[in-house]
């Protein structure tokens, strides 16, 4: 445990990743960066459909098991009614609860615990979260009036979604405006308006539910959704059919349509030409629907989505880089110095505010870095590998480079709030309104620190092994991406990728650097 001073007020931090992890690190990139550089490379083909897959429902002993749960409409009602319950729970401490947030329900479920482990979730169960979200649920519920049988009619006007809000730029917008709410406002560390803001996006899941046709809400302007959307072409798991021979010779399509029972898949999907997560809700509409049995979960290898299959649009494209400015930010604005870099800023420009307007510009200038630096060093690659495709395509298809680097930093990082944040849960939980309870106090944050959940050494460990991980990835989807975009015969010419290598070892070193440095503590 390490103390600071910021402006006169003494802060607590967690210590940062030792010296030693910081050296073996760079030497791994170095010399990733050289054999990247000059080791042959094989154009990239397409995944099959399937390939490298290994169907959970075709197991001899789990099989059975894995395709009842797949199936049985039943386990996901439990699981949303829990999770509804448990939403509910979180919205009276936020409103009626103690404003002390490290002793409210609200802020530390929320921020600690859900928005840490969703993020470690996602590796493992891909968007599992989102088939039992409780925003989600709640909208189904008071717009459709049914649990969970297909409302006939479904309450909606039934709109289509406006041109200009298809995409995914709405759900960055939000996304945005959630961190400014989050870094800016500091709502982290305000239960009553962490309910709120979990109310309002009830609102926007309601409204948008009741406007438009299907699911919008969950297909373009979640902001939650899409990062995990985003991520889960990460994950190891996916929902695929079980043989893609019986969805071709289908001829229902009640993956698409639904039945007169359960609803339409509420993102449009059809699951014989599904060959991405980022748009998979994982609510079990197909599984339930499907006449032959024939949808359940995969493991795949992990990231093999982003290094080979998956084919962004535009707005897909600079989602994800801004995933990764946005998870920078969120690693700076914990740092012992920002608070000054802020308070500097806003005596520069005349800010009275409360520092927002400070933040709002530290907040813009941190997209607009990672963004141009993104372009800047996808044009450079354009150059120096001919430029025969157009440098659209290299924007998009490069932008997975942002994907594993920002995944692993926002593991790396949520995981010293999860292990040394979370030792004192237990109480919160007996008592979630926090009644009759004070302010946690230095002593009590110096006990929590000592009975962290594992060893200091295993946190050091697991971090540094997240950022080479998310590196590889990175490399690997570099070479296999540029590889079909370099000139026929040179597949012996990977420093014309150099570029692109440099941005992902760049943005890599800066992640290192932020996990080096002592983190000021959330609460």
């Amino acid at each position: 445990m390490i103390y600071c001073s910021v402006d006169g007020a003494l802060m607590m931090t967690h210590p940062g990743l030792p010296e030693f992890w910081g050296i073996c690190i760079l030497i791994m990139m170095i010399l990733t960066v050289v054999w990247a550089m000059t080791a042959p490379m094989t154009a990239m083909k397409t995944a099959m459909h399937g390939a490298g897959a290994l169907t959970l429902a075709r197991l001899p002993v789990v099989g059975d098991g894995v395709r009842l749960l797949a199936a049985n409409r039943w386990v996901l009602l439990a699981l949303k009614l829990a999770m509804v319950s448990l939403f509910l729970l979180v919205i009276a401490a936020g409103l009626f609860g103690t404003p002390f947030p490290e002793r409210n329900l609200a802020t530390v479920l929320t921020w600690n615990l859900w928005w840490g482990g969703l993020i470690f979730s996602i590796f493992f169960l891909g968007s599992a979260w989102c088939a039992i979200c409780p925003w989600d649920a709640l909208a189904q519920w008071l717009v459709r009036r049914r649990l969970w049988r297909r409302a006939r009619p479904n309450n909606s006007l039934n709109l289509r979604v406006p041109r200009w809000l298809r995409g995914v730029w709405p759900a960055l917008w939000l996304l945005v405006g959630l961190t400014w709410l989050e870094l800016g406002m500091g709502i982290t560390l305000d239960p009553h308006a962490t309910a709120l803001v979990a109310l309002l996006i009830v609102v926007l899941a309601t409204a948008s539910l009741a406007v438009f046709r299907r699911k919008a809400f969950c297909r373009y302007f979640c902001p939650v959704g899409r990062t995990v959307g985003s991520y889960s072409q990460l994950a190891m798991v996916e929902l695929r059919p079980i043989d893609a021979s019986v969805c071709a010779r289908c001829k229902t399509l009640d993956c698409y349509h639904g039945n007169q029972e359960i609803e339409p898949c509420p993102t449009g999907l059809v699951m014989g030409s599904l060959k991405q997560n980022n748009y998979c809700t994982s609510c079990g509409n197909c599984t339930q629907s499907c006449p032959h049995a024939n949808i359940a979960w995969r493991l795949r290898p992990p990231s093999i989505e982003a290094v080979r299959g998956a084919r962004p649009q535009t707005d897909e494209a600079w989602f994800m880089v801004a995933l990764l400015a946005l998870t920078a930010l969120h690693g700076l604005t914990m740092m012992p110095f920002w608070e000054a870099w802020m308070r500097a800023l806003a005596r520069a420009i005349g800010d009275s505010g409360g520092l927002l307007w400070s933040f709002s510009l530290g907040l813009a200038a941190c997209l607009i870095s990672v963004g141009g630096l993104y372009a800047l060093l996808a044009a450079a690659t354009h150059r120096l590998t001919g430029g025969s495709q157009p440098f659209r395509r290299y924007l998009t298809s490069f932008a997975f480079v942002a994907l594993p680097l920002a995944f692993a930093y926002h593991m790396a990082h949520n995981l010293n709030h999860l292990v040394r944040e979370s030792a004192g849960v237990g109480g919160v939980l007996r008592n979630p309104l926090g009644v009759g309870a004070l302010p946690l106090g230095m002593a009590e944050k110096q006990i929590r620190h000592m009975n962290m959940l594992i060893y200091q050494d295993v946190v050091f460990a697991l971090q540094a092994g997240l950022l080479v991980l998310g590196f590889l990835i990175a490399v690997r989807i570099v070479r296999h991406r540029g590889a079909s975009l370099l000139e026929a015969g040179a597949g012996s010419q990977g420093w014309r990728l150099f570029p692109m290598l440099l941005f992902a070892a760049g943005i890599s070193g800066f992640n290192l650097w932020l996990l080096m440095q002592p983190m000021v503590m959330r609460m």
